[in-house]
């Protein structure tokens, strides 16, 4: 309140946010993800690294110990609902902290949105060009993508669902509806 007797909303004090529609408490996500054995310290934030495409990461200290992205996006998956698994996770070995001691999210690295696996490469010329729809739309810098890879593994969500259906439909000139995309995860060799 000030000196006038008027209350002064100056901000949160919690950590949440909202993202595409859902209110979302990053402290919840670092829990879950700080419940890993092997975790000692856990950090989530929105990024918007492409404009317009706002995406939670994770960041992790795992002092030394060999943690797999699969294993904490597992944990996240079991624990808590599709809207709050971070896209990308980042492991590293300390956090980088400000001259007050408390973390430097600036100082973050930016995530690798990708394939972590090596998976399929496209076996026909249909599926070469939705593989590289699918890398474009993720906003996967090397471009490429496996027939097996799950389009909301790496990072994809409702906003960008609808961005895929509509550049296969002008690229392919076929029907697709959004809700395919949810009912079975596409990969570049799902038949649309």
């Amino acid at each position: 309140m000030d000196q006038g007797g008027e209350l002064e909303y100056l901000s949160r004090v919690d950590d949440q946010v909202k993202l595409r529609g859902f209110r979302i408490e990053l402290g919840e996500i670092e829990a879950v993800l700080a419940a890993h054995e092997h975790v000692t310290q856990a950090a989530v934030l929105v990024r918007e690294d492409r404009p317009g495409d706002r995406r939670l990461v994770a960041y992790v200290v795992t002092a030394g110990r060999s943690v797999t992205t699969e294993e904490l996006r597992a944990l996240a998956s079991e624990r808590l609902p599709g809207y709050m698994v971070p896209s990308a996770f980042v492991a590293l070995e300390a956090f980088p902290l400000t001259p007050n001691g408390k973390l430097d999210r600036r100082a973050l690295p930016v995530p690798e949105y990708g394939p972590e696996s090596a998976g399929r490469a496209p076996r026909s010329p249909r599926e070469e060009i939705l593989a590289g729809l699918f890398a474009e739309t993720l906003g996967i810098v090397n471009g490429s993508v496996s027939i097996d890879d799950d389009f909301f593994r790496l990072g994809g969500h409702s906003l960008l669902a609808t961005k895929l259906v509509s550049r296969i439909r002008s690229t392919l000139d076929t029907e697709l509806a959004v809700r395919q995309v949810f009912e079975a995860p596409p990969s570049p060799n799902s038949p649309p």
